[in-house]
Order: structure tokens, then sequence, then C-alpha cells
């Protein structure tokens, strides 16, 4: 298999397409359009029905677009209650980064560790999310061992939500805290109109489902939300 893109080799701001608005009855060209139109990775929400209402995809979907996208980095955003459990079978599909949720246990250091014991494969990046209504705070137990804290600007488990601005200080919060080598990640009505904000509280990476697929032209979507990076 082809070497897969790096984004942790990279400083620059990243944008994430998010194939949950995607177009599941073509998805292969619908990850071939993204990408060739200038998306850095591939953004996949995984949602159990639990963690939160909604029942997205798993393994199956993965698989899929690692075979569509052999090269892109599946950057897999875990809603579910048991990460630990479903990660395995999601690094096995082809996954290259896992995010769990802060909101899953009261010891996030304890969650964190039995999603480690459960994955085998070495080079996978582990993450953790907060919800818009968790502090910031709630993450800085573990950041010295995760390579990605991922800040939800929406409320998880639909696309096409509205960006909210409360959650910038927390981005400027855990980006004060983080390494050269970690990213901060931005999810959640992402547009020309919101993606600056969060630039400039210090987001690296910025998933976008609605604003790139709901767009005929993704190259210019695309181009647009980079120029709203500057």
């Amino acid at each position: 298999m082809p070497d897969v893109f790096d984004p942790y080799a990279h400083d620059r701001p990243m944008i994430l397409p998010s194939i949950l608005s995607a177009d599941f009855t073509k998805l292969g060209s619908e990850i071939d359009d993204v990408l060739d139109s200038g998306g850095d990775a591939l953004h996949i929400d995984i949602m159990d029905g639990h963690f939160v209402r909604t029942v997205s995809f798993g393994p199956v979907v993965v698989k899929a677009a690692r075979q569509a996208a052999p090269e892109a980095y599946l950057d897999c955003h875990l809603m579910v209650t048991r990460p630990e459990e479903v990660a395995p079978q999601l690094i096995a599909a082809g996954a290259d980064g896992i995010t769990f949720h802060a909101e899953l246990a009261d010891n996030v250091r304890r969650t964190l560790a039995d999603l480690n014991s459960s994955v085998e494969s070495d080079g996978v990046d582990i993450g953790v999310a907060i919800n818009p209504m968790t502090p910031a705070e709630a993450v800085f137990p573990i950041l010295d061992e995760v390579r990605l804290v991922l800040v939800m600007s929406v409320v998880p488990g639909a696309s096409g939500q509205s960006f909210m601005p409360s959650v910038l200080d927390k981005c400027e919060a855990i980006k004060r805290r983080l390494r050269p080598d970690q990213r901060l990640e931005i999810d959640g009505g992402i547009s020309v109109d919101t993606i600056g904000r969060a630039r400039s509280a210090g987001v690296d990476w910025f998933v976008a489902a609605s604003a790139i697929f709901g767009e005929s032209n993704r190259a210019d979507a695309i181009a647009a939300l980079r120029a709203g990076l500057s």
C-alpha cells in the first residue's frame, strides 16, 4: 500500500472534508473529488446511537474509504461509548487517527489507558475530543499523552449546525498548552465565515462537511476556506 500522507509532518493549516455529508451512493468518487480538489485528509465520524443519538458508520465504511484513497490520512472521530472496543476494528480497516471523547468517563486518563491497551497497531495517532459545554480543563490531565485535541463547535450528532463561537476561548486555552508536534482540531459549522476566527484562536485542523460536500464545485469551496485562513 502507498505511504499515507502524514498531516503531523506539516505545520500549515489543514482542511479535512468530513464524509458525513458525502453522497453515499457514490462514496468513492466523492472522496476522490474532495481530495483532488485540495482536501488534506478525510474526517470520518463514527456514531453508535448511544453517546449521540445518531448512528453513522463503522469499520465497513472506513475500509471503503481506505480502498478509495490508499494514500489519504483517515481521521476517525469516535462518538461511541466504548472506544476501546471499536478502535481495533477501525484500525484494522485502515484508520490512521482515533479520537475519543473526554465525556465518556469521570476519569479521562483511565479511558485513555483502556483505549491504548486495546490498540495493538503501531503508528496510530490518538486524540481526545470535547463537546461545546465541556470545559477545556477536562483534557488537561492527558495533554502530554495525545497527539490531537478536537474541540466540537456544535453539539455532536448531525451535520449542518451553526458554529458556536463560545468555544474559541477553549481553543486558545488548549493551544497554549500544546507542544509543536501536537495539533488542535475543530469540527462543526466551519465555513468561509467562521474559519478565520477559529484560526485566530489557534486551530490547526478544520473539519468541514456541508461547506464542502454541499457545494457543486469542491475545489472552489476548499479554496474559499483556505482564503479565509489568511
